[in-house]
């Protein structure tokens, strides 16, 4: 459950340590993760065969390297990844799988809607799971120097699966970063949070709906996922909102907010002493949402803003909430001017981490302090105006 269409947090994780090995000629690179896996116990032979078809994969790379998705903005992202369909589909297999999903609610505390909306944008519920081989896959982005320490691990875990017969090297597929199932799990995760849902004595993540939904529930749960609580909320502002107190940075207990104006835009906010904050992911004019500690385990998953908002509000729709009123948004800047902020930005002091035109969390943090130094309204949403104040 890392990412939509395979663009994950994996895509956005920071550089590896220099000391972890990669690069050079890729047979010497596997003779070493040969070497390194049986110094870590395991039999030489089960290695060589593990390895045996391992393969470089140069689509893989390029899809690595392929970002644009998370340069739209919310409600374009949003709306291009919530269909109707989709909805139809989830609330169709929230009844089918209605056993589950309160075994889940029960044992991990995830709701139903949550789980409903990973399984929809990661696999459209299991359809789309990805054609990569998964070796190829982890050891070519593990030789690639990238990200090696994130992906090397994957490799080993892998090797314990194939031990258990729960991996086959030359036939196990998934999404081009390595992950595998409808919910799309790396192979570590697999191995800590993988539940047989099914009572089939297997973890078939491909396969059986229960053994994928229960194995992610499981995974949040690790992931500090809170029972019974709220994660995200629509909300209607008032216009004299402090706007510099707004996004994940700043939280206030919702009775707080509740005093500043804050008010739901359907039912009743959560409990008055919840922490939670006021997410604006177009600005002060755009949609507004309230987001509880809950939203913030959607991060340990995927570190993706836009994906992750986009997820935790899907997951309130598939459980009856409204469509979010998408109000009249200030217009926002193309890929090629949000890298021009994000230099301005840096040159300014601002560790706005890699130059890539995506709006993700350093940027906008660096916008909000930028606004209020300006004396613009600080809700975090870079707009033409601000550039040329910049």
């Amino acid at each position: 459950m890392r990412s939509i269409l395979a663009l994950a947090a994996i895509c956005l994780a920071t550089a590896a340590p220099a000391k972890t090995p990669c690069g050079g000629k890729f047979g010497s690179f596997v003779n070493g993760l040969k070497r390194e896996a049986v110094s870590k116990g395991h039999a030489a032979g089960t290695v060589d065969r593990f390895l045996a078809s391992v393969r470089q994969d140069p689509k893989v790379i390029k899809a690595d390297r392929s970002q644009g998705v998370f340069q739209l903005d919310f409600i374009t992202f949003s709306r291009r990844i919530i269909s109707q369909n989709r909805i139809d589909n989830g609330r169709r297999n929230a009844k089918k799988w209605d056993a589950v999903f309160d075994r889940i609610e029960r044992d991990y505390g995830v709701s139903r809607g949550v789980l409903l909306a990973f399984w929809a944008l990661e696999t459209d519920y299991g359809a789309v799971q990805g054609n990569f081989n998964t070796l190829n896959a982890l050891v070519t982005l593990a030789h690639d120097c990238r990200r090696p320490a994130l992906f090397r691990p994957q490799i080993f875990a892998a090797l314990e699966l194939f031990e258990r017969g729960d991996f086959d090297p030359a036939r196990t597929t998934g999404a081009w970063a390595g992950e595998i199932g409808m919910v799309q799990m790396l192979p570590e995760d697999i191995l800590t949070n993988g539940v047989d849902g099914d009572g089939d004595g297997k973890v078939s993540l491909k396969t059986s709906p229960p053994d994928a939904l229960m194995s992610g529930g499981r995974m949040l749960r690790g992931l500090g996922w809170r029972k019974g609580e709220p994660w995200l909320q629509e909300i209607v502002v008032p216009g004299n909102l402090d706007w510099s107190k707004t996004g994940l940075d700043h939280s206030m207990s919702v009775s707080d907010w509740a005093k500043a104006g804050v008010k739901p835009r359907a039912g009743t906010l959560g409990p008055g002493n919840l922490k939670a904050s006021v997410l604006l992911p177009m600005g002060r004019k755009g949609p507004a949402f309230l987001a509880y500690p809950n939203f913030n385990v959607y991060f340990e998953w995927n570190k993706s803003f836009v994906y992750v908002t986009t997820a935790a509000y899907f997951a309130t729709r598939l459980e009856g909430g409204p469509v979010y009123n998408a109000g009249a948004p200030e217009p926002g800047l193309s890929g090629a001017k949000m890298k021009s902020l994000q230099k301005k930005l840096a040159a300014r002091g601002h560790d706005v981490g890699k130059i890539d035109g995506i709006l993700g969390a350093k940027t906008r943090r660096a916008v909000q302090v930028e606004q209020k130094r300006l004396g613009l309204p600080a809700d975090a949403w870079p707009t033409p105006a601000l550039l040329g104040r910049l």
